[in-house]
């Protein structure tokens, strides 16, 4: 299957903030920027973090697996190695909203999941599949 990369705009309260956190932390690479965003290279999918303070802020939540998952939110479907090196080493260096833990363990569907938020507020999601082909299975 191809996949094309998606878009992705989100406001941020501050560009130095942004690049820390998405370029330093996650190291995507930054592409275009002006004063108000800046490009993201969010392993081919592009991210724009617009300087927008005042869309920043509280979120809401929903009740699954009796967590709180942050509404809204984005992320990335990783294959299970990376996923894994990417929760080692995020430790330590973010707050979890959730922490990496496994849901579904031996059912179809099997999944790794972590929540973690950007300094501005917005909720990120890495999840990854034991089998990349059941994704969308029922």
């Amino acid at each position: 299957m191809s996949l094309s990369p998606f878009h992705l705009a989100f406001p941020v309260h501050d560009l130095d903030a942004a690049r820390a956190f998405y370029g330093g932390l996650l190291g995507c690479p930054e592409g275009r920027s002006s004063e108000k965003w800046v490009d993201f290279d969010f392993r081919g999918h592009q991210l724009v973090a617009h300087l927008a303070p005042d869309a920043c802020g509280a979120r809401a939540s929903n009740a699954v697996d009796g967590m709180g998952v942050p509404v809204p939110h984005f992320g990335l479907v990783l294959h299970m190695a990376d996923w894994q090196a990417l929760a080692d080493s995020l430790a330590g260096k973010v707050d979890f909203v959730i922490e990496p833990y496994i849901r579904f363990k031996g059912e179809t569907g099997e999944q790794a999941t972590m929540f973690f938020k950007d300094p501005s507020g917005n909720a990120v999601e890495i999840k990854a599949f034991a089998d990349m082909s059941l994704m969308f299975a029922k």
